[in-house]
């Protein structure tokens, strides 16, 4: 028989295992406002700007529609942003739309945006920008002909990799990649906007003459136009993401938003000036990359030069995606839509460590298909069907949580035209072009329904004897615990 303890000494190892343990586990406040506003820029500007203005110009038809569309869009986004920022003032929480569409309408239409988010639209973003940036490096090293797809694969899951492991070990760390990658890509943004304007000085002005002569744009082909434009500047709700871990949210989102996004819509505004300055019309729907056409005729023989930097840009919006996307993975588990462990917090690093390797998982995943751009285009009406309903929330969040206190609150004509403006470029492309495709992607939006029914909302016994187990296993792997407070 062992000794028995006294209930003094039992009081003492209580004490001392109490000791030890952490005393508070969340996500720590590591951004700033400086960091807040490289965080969209450098999400925003990624490889849209460098692939979209030929798409943006063939549906349009005319340099001066073109422009217009351009700059409506950065209208739009900011538009947009400024309702995010009254939401994101309102409502303290990290998860973006998540958060707003589960106060607003509960947890069904919460749990289909993270459905469709965490399964398709964040992570095949993710795959195609790494994509990108392997043909752009992989182009390097096979002058004269085209680089094996197996090569750029490995390359594009690498990039991934190592994306997740930098954002995965500290919040710290993926800041000030993310800040160094945004400072590399407004260098690029410098270059072409400079080399631009000095061609424009000289009296290059012919493409421009006649700028709206054509034929006009169709309704459809407006809508693809500002499909095309608003993918380059996909990323302007970014930081809504990672609210719980912006400083002075009051104070920071706001003004990030309105000095990071009107400055991403002069420079594309200039950028697409400098592109028809040098090239015309049809020289830049016939060139397969923009910005590289550009170097060649301007920047000769320095022309690698952009290349190496539209590299830089892809990688810094990788890493911005990735910083926000695992945030939305962690709110998700945290509100019990997803795994539990997918919640938790690493106890060395302070960092949502199992949602972000589950996001980059699903993202390599992407890569091994041929081509998955058409699935992609598909899911973008998707995309502006949740940012509808998350502005539709804000309007009816000012009637049935009118004393919650709002920091912000934006004129009500700008959440109504944002509305209708969703509502049309969720419409306007499949009214002018219907394909099954997107009704496959409404069945898919909808199949989340089955997932929720069965986990969620039933939540079976079997389920739990399963989950339990290796919930346990992950944490003990990883070093997570769940987070200690959850921001009301």
């Amino acid at each position: 028989m062992g000794e028995k303890m006294s209930p003094r000494k039992r009081r003492e190892d209580e004490r001392s295992i109490q000791s030890k343990e952490p005393k508070a586990i969340n996500l720590q406040k590591e951004v700033g406002l400086f960091s807040g506003i490289c965080i969209i820029v450098g999400t925003i500007i990624g490889s849209g700007i460098f692939i979209s203005p030929k798409s943006v110009l063939s549906n349009t038809g005319s340099v001066g529609p073109c422009l217009i569309v351009w700059a409506a869009c950065g209208i739009l986004a900011t538009l947009g942003a400024l309702c995010f920022a009254e939401l994101g003032t309102m409502i303290t929480k990290s998860g973006g739309e998540y958060a707003y569409l589960m106060e607003a309408f509960g947890p069904i239409p919460a749990y289909l945006f993270s459905w469709v988010v965490m399964m398709v639209m964040k992570p095949s973003s993710l795959s195609i920008i790494c994509l990108t940036f392997s043909e752009y490096v992989c182009a390097a090293f096979y002058s004269g002909c085209e680089p094996p797809k197996v090569v750029i694969k490995c390359l594009a899951a690498a990039a991934i990799l190592l994306i997740i492991t930098v954002n995965a070990l500290s919040v710290r760390l993926g800041r000030y990649v993310q800040n160094f990658f945004t400072a590399a890509k407004m260098v690029i943004v410098a270059i072409i906007i400079i080399g631009g304007l000095v061609f424009l000085a000289q009296g290059n002005v012919k493409n421009f003459e006649n700028s709206f002569a054509g034929t006009p744009p169709s309704v459809g082909g407006i809508g693809l136009a500002f499909y095309n434009g608003l993918w380059a500047y996909n990323g302007w709700n970014q930081l809504n993401y990672v609210t719980e871990e912006l400083r002075n949210p009051c104070r920071n989102l706001p003004l990030a938003i309105i000095i990071g996004i009107p400055l991403v819509t002069v420079c594309y505004i200039l950028m697409n000036v400098s592109y028809f300055t040098v090239m015309t019309p049809t020289e830049l729907l016939q060139s397969q990359a923009v910005a590289v056409t550009f170097g060649d005729r301007v920047l000769y023989p320095a022309s690698w030069i952009v290349p190496l930097f539209v590299a830089f840009s892809t990688i810094g919006a990788a890493n911005g995606s990735c910083f926000t996307a695992g945030r939305i993975i962690y709110v998700a588990g945290r509100e019990g839509h997803m795994l539990r462990v997918l919640s938790y917090i690493s106890v060395r690093r302070l960092t949502p460590a199992p949602a972000i390797i589950f996001y980059g998982v699903i993202a390599t995943i992407y890569i091994i298909p041929g081509d998955i751009n058409s699935l992609v285009n598909y899911f973008s009406f998707a995309a502006w069907l949740f940012y509808g309903m998350t502005i539709v929330g804000l309007v009816v969040m000012r009637f049935t949580k009118k004393n919650q206190g709002r920091p912000i609150k934006v004129p009500i004509f700008i959440p109504i035209l944002v509305t209708l403006v969703s509502v049309f470029l969720v419409l306007a492309p499949i009214i002018s072009n219907p394909a099954w495709e997107y009704l496959y992607c409404v069945l898919f939006i909808l199949s989340g329904l089955i997932f929720y029914f069965l986990f969620v909302y039933c939540k079976f016994g079997w389920a739990q004897k399963i989950s339990k187990p290796v919930t346990m296993y992950l944490q003990m792997l990883m070093e997570v615990v769940p987070p200690e407070k959850v921001p009301e």
